[in-house]
């Protein structure tokens, strides 16, 4: 037993390893201690904010990758062959050459159009000057214009092919078959009324964006009835043409017969006025002499009356 007045020593016992928990940590355990305390140090502190840093880093960094591909790729955008680009930031509008372009991301919207050459086909009910109504199947031919594709987009949109090319081309079609007859939308009249069909819609749509390049009326549906009268009619008047060019041949023929037979005539006229008794009593005697020289000839027998020939007799008859 001590006694009241001695000192007795308070020792402490620290233990200096590391917290396996944390490394930066050290732990008091001193025996019979009743809490244990961490101690930290400057040295300690440093090296939990570098750790705490490169933890942060490695965590976020795939994240920002991928934001800035993100931003990288919104803001890159590509026209291909063919074809053109509208781009409309805030409701301003701009043209987008083909290749590589830079564009605001996120808040530009791209709108690619066809500059090559398209079709459009459609079925008309159109009517004629004579009332009827006949189906056409029309094909219009065209392209866009690159270089006023923005005021196209900005004032009709993307869908121009309905709201734009076919109206027009079907108004116009309306108009040239009212002032036409249906003989002339199934015959050969028909290509004129391609050309002024065309020669219309350049006129409508060219300075809107729209190259017409060509128009074909393809195949048109008469009624039958219609179809059999034109073809009757038509025949008709293939027969009247034959019969008007074989008349013609026949007053020809006549006219060369007249002219021939009048010529035969001057020709007799002529010879007749020149023939007299002594020329043909001169032309027997040439003819006599000739005869009587011939080896065939036997017995001549020479006449008595005025102006008669010989008569020649052949010995061995």
């Amino acid at each position: 037993m001590s006694s009241p007045d001695e000192t007795i020593p308070l020792v402490v016992h620290t233990d200096t390893t590391p917290n396996p928990g944390n490394p930066a940590l050290y732990t008091d355990n001193t025996p019979n201690s009743a809490d244990s305390f961490p101690i930290l140090t400057n040295s300690n502190r440093r090296n939990s904010w570098e750790m705490s840093r490169e933890i942060y880093f490695f965590a976020f960094f795939p994240i920002l990758l991928a934001v800035g591909i993100l931003v990288l790729s919104s803001s890159i955008v590509t026209i291909g062959p063919g074809e053109v680009g509208v781009a409309i930031t805030f409701g301003n509008a701009h043209r987008l050459e083909q290749g590589v372009n830079s564009v605001a991301p996120w808040v530009t919207h791209i709108e690619r159009i066809s500059t090559k050459t398209q079709k459009i086909e459609s079925v008309n009910k159109v009517p004629t000057k004579e009332g009827l109504a006949v189906s056409l199947d029309l094909a219009i031919i065209y392209r866009i214009d690159p270089f006023k594709v923005v005021e196209l987009v900005t004032t009709v949109g993307t869908d121009y092919a309905q709201i734009l090319i076919e109206p027009e081309s079907t108004s116009a079609l309306r108009i040239l078959t009212a002032d036409s007859e249906a003989k002339a939308l199934y015959t050969d009249s028909r290509v004129q009324i391609q050309t002024d069909l065309k020669a219309m819609l350049i006129d409508k749509l060219s300075h809107r964006g729209v190259v017409v390049e060509d128009v074909l009326l393809k195949d048109v549906q008469l009624p039958k009835l219609l179809v059999d009268a034109i073809e009757m009619k038509a025949q008709a008047e293939q027969d009247a043409l034959k019969m008007s060019f074989v008349l013609q041949k026949e007053e020809q023929e006549a006219e060369r017969k007249a002219i021939e037979a009048k010529g035969i005539a001057e020709f007799q006229s002529i010879v007749t006025s020149g023939i007299s008794p002594q020329l043909l009593q001169w032309k027997g005697i040439e003819a006599t002499e000739k005869i009587a020289e011939s080896q065939n000839t036997k017995i001549v027998i020479m006449g008595n009356s005025k102006g008669e020939l010989p008569v020649l007799l052949n010995g061995d008859t």
